[in-house]
């Protein structure tokens, strides 16, 4: 009985008797599952538009972060590094496309998943001996991020909120708007949209499927340097924050692989509930740390249930 107390009872009394409490530890989640959504967004366009699942969109996170860091360091001011590093993630998705995506067209999907973890391996080692395998700290005054602390009263409670955390949140659905007008709006948009609706058919009506794949690199490459800004003004900047990105994957569960608005609703329903969890039934349960793993039981709930995804497309086959 009081287990089962502390299961279905305890929790939500607390709840009730500390709304402030509660309110800041949505905020708190809400604000992880804005960076989880930014992550898997990366991977649904790359997805949609090549059916190929990329492993390395968390190391272009740290890449990309790495990359305005580094440059900053070298004596390039802030304002002036952030567009060159945005070139820098053009060039690499030139790169990939020509150097790795070009002659594996037409192989079967694992070889592309192959080539990815290979793009990622890559990666680590040629950023490893351009910027070195030690924590760096995110210039976030020189990128005038602010870094003081606000108190606001939402929904009849007080919540202590960090100025970069709300810049991180603004920034994210400005970005996310962009990206909505940008793939409905636009002839590019639009043909990424039709690769992904039906490949064969775009390419038969001269869609270049490789100027597609680079533009979709390339946007996957500004997701991941807004999501490593984001991550690395609350953590530092190293290739720990590699690990942050396979979040990603739960995400992509819940929501379902080729869905954007899948991925923007399975990251903020993860980063919520997996704080709400840690705080209300892991710390008083388990002893904490329930970060690490509640998001990947979620998903395989979901999964036992409806294989594709809240928001995927069913997929039905003929024998």
């Amino acid at each position: 009985m009081d287990f089962l107390n502390a299961i279905f009872v305890q929790p939500f009394a607390d709840m009730a008797a500390a709304p402030d409490f509660l309110l800041q530890v949505v905020w708190e989640g809400l604000v992880g599952g804005v960076l989880y959504a930014l992550i898997a967004l990366g991977f649904v366009l790359i997805y949609k538009s090549s059916r190929i699942f990329n492993f390395a969109q968390g190391i272009m996170v740290v890449f990309a972060a790495l990359t305005l860091v580094g440059l900053h360091e070298k004596g390039v001011p802030a304002l002036l590094a952030l567009p060159l590093t945005l070139l820098v993630m053009l060039v690499l998705a030139v790169a990939i496309e020509r150097a790795v995506l070009r002659p594996l067209v037409n192989q079967p999907d694992i070889i592309l998943f192959m080539a990815t973890i290979g793009i990622t391996l890559f990666l680590i080692g040629f950023g490893e001996i351009i910027f070195g395998g030690e924590n760096k700290v995110m210039i976030t005054r020189e990128l005038m991020i602010p870094t003081d602390s606000i108190t606001m009263d939402l929904f009849g409670g007080f919540v202590s909120i960090e100025e970069k955390d709300l810049t991180s949140v603004i920034g994210s659905v400005l970005l996310v708007a962009a990206l909505l007008l940008f793939l409905n709006r636009t002839k590019t948009g639009r043909a990424i949209r039709a690769l992904g609706d039906d490949h064969q058919a775009a390419l038969s009506v001269g869609i270049s499927l490789s100027t597609i794949w680079v533009v979709v690199w390339f946007i996957a490459g500004v997701i991941a340097l807004a999501t490593g800004i984001a991550w690395g003004a609350r953590a530092g900047v190293s290739f720990a924050l590699e690990v942050i990105a396979y979040k990603a994957l739960p995400v992509l569960m819940l929501g379902g692989l080729e869905s954007v608005m899948g991925a923007i609703i399975g990251g903020l329903a993860i980063g919520i509930l997996e704080k709400l969890f840690e705080v209300y039934w892991g710390q008083p349960l388990m002893g904490g740390n329930t970060e690490a793993w509640f998001a990947y039981v979620l998903a395989l709930i979901v999964l036992l249930f409806r294989p594709q995804g809240l928001f995927g497309e069913r997929i039905i086959e003929r024998v």
